[in-house]
């Protein structure tokens, strides 16, 4: 099992997000609600996997994303978007992400791609 850190700007996403992947059998390490505590928290705790909301305050999934890459290119990153984003999406995915899941979460669809992504 996993070792993932949560990085969402909203605490029930964080929270929803973090029962899924508990009950997945994972072990959420940590959280973060923007883009900096995101990238600072990857290099503290460097977990496993990481569930990175795409439109935050601050610094935003995209960028956040990209700086956790030059520190480790083979971070695994799940992008988390709401309906309506595709074009992010692509984006997201041409910049390195694994996979990406879409509010409001499917408890199935999310460990399916956690767990393919970790695989």
């Amino acid at each position: 099992m996993a070792n993932i850190l949560i990085v969402d700007d909203a605490k029930f996403i964080r929270v929803t997000l973090s029962g899924i992947l508990k009950n997945g059998g994972h072990t959420v390490v940590g959280e973060a609600e923007n883009g900096e505590q995101a990238v600072e928290l990857y290099k503290q705790l460097t977990p496993d996997l990481v569930t990175m909301d795409i439109t935050m305050p601050g610094k935003n999934g995209m960028e956040a994303m990209q700086e956790i890459k030059e520190f480790n290119q083979t971070a695994k990153v799940i992008m988390c978007s709401a309906m309506g984003q595709q074009k992010l999406v692509v984006e997201a995915i041409e910049l390195g992400a694994k996979d990406f899941i879409v509010k409001p979460f499917d408890e199935n669809r999310v460990l399916e791609a956690v767990n393919r992504v970790l695989s």
